[in-house]
């Protein structure tokens, strides 16, 4: 995946300000949490009673629409505190309607209350209660034995399965890690992820209990409500049944609708996120993460309560006012999230590297860190990571870094795409640790056409050069596309291209990307299925040996996938000598079937040029130590250059006849004789006799002479 770069030096002053902002939301939840426990036993006045009541309709229809925008339960690890919140706040309204309808009487004037009384039921008189009662009871009957028994059930249900699941999960991303395909930082979050996963599941299941405890509360606040409104309309205040009816029974169904509605909606809510997993953070910056993340909920929020101001009888001096505020909050989140996303957009080139202002008093990180691998690229190659436009481009990266992990035995970290404005539109570049080592360009909408040596016919197009392999290549647009196919070139779109190049740079620098934090984790990794040879190997050396020739192994682009085989060899010979390149030697020895398999036909024969034994023995003579501690052969600038057109054309004489080019010499000149090669001629593979197999067959085409 690409990770688009955002501006370093403001990282600091945002951890600086954010403390007092944390603060403030613990501090208001906390508030509002304790202000709905004291509601129980404090009388309200109805207005301020139609204000928390409207809050309560409105927060439940909140939870829903955040439920239903919400891409995974992970956003919404919030629900099952909610939940709890929710359901006591409906309690404690309950609550507090019940003791103004029985202390006021005919007296009561909450608006909500009695808006769902006459408007909602559609009727008034003895034919409204009635009605009234029909809906509450049906209401009542949905949500207990439709969606909260069967969300009970399903939160039953998955929080078992989840946890019988887990250790076969935890296996699962184990074997991916091993295998390469992931990276150890991918490994970890997974397994975080699956964990907050059970711990929802496992909320989620005693949470669900709220909702079918508020339904039977519901049911006996009511009962409460009709006994109690027939004793102090009747006894205390010796009105008629007719006026007790026309009084208390009507406020008691509204106030069952009123409190019933909001625990439908949550009910509704939770039927939907059971199945869902859980996502990290603390309370308030959760709350102001997860309920700011989505504009449309708001609008759509704010324009049902203005519907509901319009409608005959609803409290509109609350409604208007509550709609007009979540109205302009929707277009303060819609507005913070287009400006954030123009700022990263314009922005992400500068991570990491904006030059503080002179005003700017962050603390800055005494380490600056440099991305190990970076892709960069002009601003006209964005759409290749545009995930709107498909995002080609992560997929392939993606697809390489799997490659790159079976094909070298290295699993590359996290590669950075970053925009960089200072390259042309068309161009890009790759970077390790910040140091430029490839570039090339990219003509959008044209594909590049490189000649394999097969074609037939020859088209006209731009010419141009591979910049993976320097190849001679042409660009032709979409329309000569098939025609290119048909002549026989090799036809590859933008992404492959960036893709295949970043492949060659992977091979050609991987001693360079593994460093010794890579080689601690290989250790670590191979130490849980065979400890003694680890151990065994760094009881003689340390961690910079063993890298020394993992590193000199990847020079040569030697797969160090087989970390066992390797391991044992160094093993062996460690307690001899702590030379790593003679190590080294003994691991490709180690290695020999392996590294004899890429370089065979198909009938499994193995082309090879020899070196003739005088200038072999002139290389093995001209052997100088470098004070680096490294080795190198010598030889005088004309034999050198004797030496590199020799090679030269017997390599390309091997390459004509489709042979990969493979020199063989002797343990003690092997590697001489590549350090002589490898600055002009890279490619050439040399071997030395103790690494070939004896199940193969040689044929030696040619002797390289001065």
């Amino acid at each position: 995946m690409a990770d688009l770069a955002r501006a370093g030096t403001g990282a600091s002053s945002d951890t600086k300000d954010s403390p007092p902002f944390k603060l403030s939301n613990d501090v208001f939840i906390a508030l509002a949490v304790v202000l709905v426990v004291i509601m129980i036993v404090i009388p309200l006045p109805t207005v301020l009673l139609d204000t928390f009541m409207a809050l309560n309709l409105m927060f439940s229809l909140l939870i829903l629409l955040t439920v239903l925008y919400t891409h995974k339960a992970t956003d919404f690890s919030l629900f099952p505190t909610i939940l709890l919140v929710v359901t006591v706040f409906g309690l404690a309204l309950n609550i507090c309607s019940t003791r103004l309808i029985l202390s006021k009487g005919t007296a009561f004037d909450g608006k909500m209350i009695r808006a769902f009384s006459t408007f909602v039921v559609g009727a008034g008189g003895l034919e409204g209660i009635v009605i009234g009662f029909i809906i509450f009871i049906v209401i009542i009957a949905v949500q207990m034995v439709v969606i909260t028994k069967g969300a009970t059930r399903v939160s039953e249900v998955a929080a078992r399965f989840a946890l019988d699941a887990m250790p076969g999960k935890q296996m699962a991303i184990e074997a991916e890690f091993n295998s390469g395909s992931i990276s150890q930082e991918e490994a970890q979050a997974r397994k975080q992820d699956l964990q907050r996963e059970v711990d929802f599941y496992g909320a989620m299941d005693g949470s669900s209990k709220f909702i079918s405890g508020n339904v039977k509360v519901g049911i006996f606040i009511t009962v409460v409500n009709l006994l109690g409104g027939i004793i102090a309309g009747m006894a205390l205040r010796g009105e008629s049944l007719t006026q007790v009816a026309g009084t208390y029974f009507s406020l008691t169904i509204g106030d069952g609708l009123l409190s019933q509605v909001p625990a439908l909606l949550v009910s509704v809510a939770m039927g939907i996120v059971v199945t869902r997993s859980a996502a990290p953070g603390d309370l308030g910056n959760t709350v102001s993460e997860q309920f700011a993340r989505d504009s449309r909920i708001y609008w759509i929020c704010a324009a049902v309560l203005l519907g509901f101001a319009l409608l005959p009888g609803f409290p509109w001096y609350v409604l208007i006012p509550m709609a007009i505020l979540i109205a302009f909050y929707a277009y303060s989140i819609q507005m913070r999230q287009k400006k954030a996303a123009q700022f990263n957009e314009m922005m992400s080139k500068t991570a990491g590297s904006r030059k503080p202002q002179s005003g700017d008093t962050g603390e800055m990180s005494p380490i600056v860190p440099l991305d190990l691998l970076s892709l960069e690229l002009g601003y006209g190659l964005i759409p290749l990571v545009d995930k709107d436009k498909g995002a080609e481009l992560l997929e392939r990266v993606q697809g390489v870094r799997k490659q790159s992990a079976l094909e070298l035995g290295l699993v590359i970290p996290k590669i950075r795409i970053i925009d960089n404005i200072l390259l042309e539109p068309s161009g890009y570049c790759f970077k390790i640790r910040g140091v430029e080592v490839g570039r090339g360009k990219i003509r959008m909408g044209h594909y590049l056409c490189i000649n394999p040596g097969s074609v037939r016919e020859e088209i006209t197009g731009e010419k141009t050069r591979d910049p993976a392999f320097n190849l001679p290549a042409l660009w032709v647009g979409e329309d000569k596309r098939d025609e290119a196919e048909r002549a026989g070139y090799t036809v590859v779109d933008s992404p492959s291209i960036i893709a295949t190049h970043l492949t060659e740079i992977i091979k050609r620098h991987a001693a360079e990307i593994l460093d010794r934090q890579e080689t601690q984790a290989i250790l670590e990794t191979l130490r849980k299925e065979y400890p003694a040879v680890v151990d065994d190997t760094q009881k003689v050396l340390n961690l910079g040996e063993i890298q020394k020739v993992l590193q000199n192994l990847l020079k040569e682009q030697v797969s160090i996938r087989n970390m066992v085989g390797i391991m044992e060899a160094i093993a062996d010979f460690a307690p001899v000598t702590r030379d790593t390149r003679f190590l080294t030697e003994k691991a490709r020895q180690a290695l020999g079937r392996q590294l004899c398999d890429r370089y065979l036909d198909e009938n499994r024969i193995m082309h090879v040029l020899t070196i003739d034994p005088a200038l072999e023995q002139k290389i093995v003579e001209s052997r100088v130590e470098t004070k680096s501690g490294g080795v190198i052969a010598a030889l005088d600038p004309a034999s050198q250059k004797v030496w590199i057109n020799g090679v030269a054309r017997a390599v390309t004489a091997m390459q004509e006849r489709g042979w990969f080019p493979v020199i063989l010499c002797s343990e003690a000149a092997r590697y001489l004789v590549k350090s002589l090669t490898e600055r002009e001629l890279p490619d050439v593979v040399v071997l030395s006799v103790p690494e070939l197999v004896t199940d193969i067959n040689l044929e030696s085409v040619g002797v390289i002479k001065l």
